[in-house]
């Protein structure tokens, strides 16, 4: 089939590849632009882009494909029979959607009508779901809302972190795209339970930011769903800390208790524990502002923290 892929990040990589290794003809790939990156904001490609220009593949970088307008012209010409969409970060136009005789396919990291969104990987960690699952669908202008194709479901480990389940998905994502493909003419879509629907918003660095008040499990939830970007973070005084890994911890007794929320009950080799809700919440590693990162007990050596300091304030 010859397909037009849109797609920009390092999780819609397996897509493209499953995708070519199965025969199917990509005249064109529709990535973002270069966005400046590293200290000193040099102007890199996406991971897509990267790939598709190393295995000579054309591609195309439209600012805003909404507002492009030649957009339509540039897609047409690539004669497509279908559109795959996998994680490709702008809203597409109805008549970028429709061009093709098949029109255009979403592959999403969530079992719709579930966390429709920009996040949904992140948000299914945060609020403690145990299953998850990747979603193809038909695109339409609203947002993850058109009737599905097929759908596979994933758990999600106590110890993932956004990163690591964002890969699985992809996998299980490529696989089921191309066996989609293949049975396309004999699939018919099912409408989605739009009542059922939940959303996963877009994250801003600012949501990163660790609420000690919560509890053990939330704190970890969430240190889990912002990794690795944007990156839960908290401050020790003015410092921006970076929480890479910890987990939750065992009460230590009535002071954990009564502690205010962030504050350092104790450090050692095993970490940095602190009080989190009514209960506890280990530091296993981090980064501190300005530095690579490291495990907890070295950042104990530099002595800038003990016990009886509070975090977050």
């Amino acid at each position: 089939m010859r397909i037009v892929f849109f797609g920009s990040p390092e999780a819609a990589l397996p897509a493209l590849e499953a995708l070519l290794g199965a025969g199917h003809e990509i005249p064109l790939v529709v990535t973002q632009p270069d966005r400046p990156a590293g200290r000193g904001r040099v102007p890199t490609p996406c991971p897509v882009k990267t790939y598709a220009l190393g295995h000579g593949l054309p591609t195309y970088e439209p600012e805003r494909i909404r507002k492009d307008p030649g957009a339509v012209d540039r897609l047409r010409a690539a004669r497509p029979e279908i559109h795959i969409v996998v994680a490709y970060g702008q809203i597409m136009p109805g008549p970028v959607i429709d061009l093709p005789p098949r029109r255009s396919l979403n592959l999403h990291f969530s079992l719709l009508p579930a966390y429709r969104g920009a996040s949904p990987v992140s948000w299914a960690i945060r609020r403690g779901e145990a299953l998850t699952g990747v979603t193809i669908f038909r695109l339409n202008e609203k947002m993850d809302e058109g009737d599905i194709f097929a759908s596979a479901e994933e758990p999600i480990s106590p110890l993932d972190t956004t990163g690591s389940l964002e890969r699985r998905l992809a996998v299980l994502g490529a696989g089921l795209l191309v066996d989609t493909l293949a049975r396309l003419d004999r699939i018919t879509p099912r409408p989605q339970a739009h009542e059922a629907a939940t959303l996963a918003p877009k994250l801003k660095k600012e949501d990163g930011r660790i609420d000690w008040g919560a509890s053990p499990s939330a704190v970890d939830r969430h240190v889990r769903s912002m990794t690795p970007w944007p990156s839960a973070f908290t401050f020790l005084e003015t410092e921006r800390i970076i929480v890479l890994t910890g987990r939750p911890t065992p009460s230590l007794g009535p002071s954990a208790t009564t502690a205010e929320p962030g504050t350092v009950l104790s450090t050692g080799r095993d970490g940095i524990l602190i009080a989190c809700g009514e209960e506890t919440y280990s530091i296993v590693r981090l980064q501190p502002e300005g530095r690579k990162a490291m495990d907890a007990a070295a950042w104990l050596a530099g002595g800038r923290i003990r016990a009886g300091l509070r975090l977050g304030a």
